[in-house]
């Protein structure tokens, strides 16, 4: 098989692989005098052989192989079969005509090079083999991800609990609307959009707590604040500094069907986070800061639950505005699980009385529950869930 040595695929440590496919003992010396450093290269001296080499071993990341070896007749067969379908070859000749190019593209080759490489760079090309076949496998993994299923036990579970919930708390469902009415002006229930397993945008339930001027009276709060009035005066028609400087915004954010300075953005939560961080919110209604604290607010989402937006227990629905920020390989793994009233992270960190929490920490907690959720897991959490409920702190 090998003429020369210094190539085999399990003894170098070179992180690009391919197969040279040749029987010609001076090309052979050639290519591994010019590329034998920057690459780890397997020789194989027949399209034979290789079909067989590859049919047992981990594919590599490309197969070179001269036309003078049957270079076509091997790509029509490596295209024919679905485990190496998507496999890059890159086929060599002497010499390069218009009808090769051709033939080559109708084959679906990957590429054509001189048999002496004389022409283009065949590194660069490998390395976007490589990124190729990696976005591929993350536009595959993304494509599963979307496509989440929830177990027939989980569902039944999800309609047969709400279900008789639902019909066992319907008088304090209407109690407590009825004391929400009586206690401030506005609809009994808040809806809100949220993205829930496999990207899914639904409308979450909870019965309101705040006063329907929330929004305008946090907003003149805000504007009697020393620190938020300079770094408004910073702001020029939505953008942050830096971008202001520009004229124009360097990174966009899609907002509530709005494109908004993302830097602006966050500079703006961060600012109203830091002044709301208090005890007693004035947004929230008296009745509102019972149906917190007790959290009677989230029992509309036993609706939503039943009707199968989301699970009992699972990874907490995101604002579209939040998942819009998980949508890279580290974090889209958080979506493969179903959404939850309850999950993970809020009984191992609510539960045990921690008053702060990362965001890296409930998303490591949110794939966590998506790889491993079962039965048994599912119902540990469910009773975990009582000691949590009642939180300590009034915000």
């Amino acid at each position: 098989m090998d003429t020369i040595k210094p190539s085999d695929l399990e003894q170098n440590s070179f992180t690009i692989k391919v197969i040279l496919v040749e029987n010609d003992h001076l090309a052979t010396v050639n290519f591994l005098k010019k590329f034998g450093e920057k690459l780890s290269v397997k020789v194989i001296e027949s399209a034979e052989e290789c079909l067989e080499f590859i049919k047992n071993t981990y594919p590599p990341d490309a197969i070179i192989i001269g036309r003078n070896m049957g270079g076509l007749k091997f790509l029509e067969t490596v295209r024919a079969e679905s485990w190496t379908r998507t496999l890059p070859v890159i086929i060599t000749s002497d010499q390069i005509t218009q009808g090769l190019i051709k033939e080559v593209l109708e084959k679906k080759g990957d590429d054509l090079f001189p048999k002496d490489f004389s022409e283009g760079d065949l590194v660069t090309r490998l390395e976007y083999f490589i990124k190729r076949r990696h976005y591929e496998a993350t536009q595959q993994a993304k494509s599963n991800i979307l496509a989440v299923k929830i177990p027939l036990w989980k569902r039944s579970i999800d309609v047969l609990s709400t279900g008789f919930a639902l019909l066992f708390l319907s008088p304090i469902l209407a109690i407590v609307a009825i004391l929400i009415k009586l206690d401030s002006k506005g609809p009994v229930v808040y809806k809100s959009r949220r993205v829930g397993a496999g990207y899914k945008v639904f409308e979450i339930y909870k019965f309101r707590t705040m006063r329907t001027d929330a929004d305008q009276l946090i907003k003149n709060m805000g504007d009697l604040n020393m620190y938020t009035k300079e770094t408004a005066e910073k702001k020029i028609e939505g953008l942050c500094e830096d971008c202001a400087m520009k004229g124009v915004c360097q990174q966009q954010l899609f907002f509530d069907g709005e494109v908004v300075c993302e830097k602006a953005y966050l500079a703006e939560k961060k600012e109203k986070v830091a002044f709301m961080k208090f005890q007693n919110d004035p947004r929230i209604t008296k009745f509102g800061g019972f149906l917190r604290n007790s959290s009677i607010d989230e029992l509309p989402q036993l609706f939503n639950i039943f009707m199968g937006d989301m699970s009992l227990i699972g990874n907490r629905p995101l604002p579209l505005y939040e998942a819009e920020k998980l949508t890279t390989d580290k974090y889209i793994e958080r979506f493969a699980g179903p959404g939850g009233l309850t999950g993970l992270w809020q009984v191992t960190k609510r539960g045990k009385g921690k008053k702060e929490m990362t965001e890296e920490e409930r998303i490591e907690l949110d794939i966590e529950y998506a790889r491993n959720f079962s039965f048994k897991y599912d119902m540990k959490i469910f009773f975990m869930t009582f000691p949590a409920l009642l939180q300590s702190e009034n915000v």
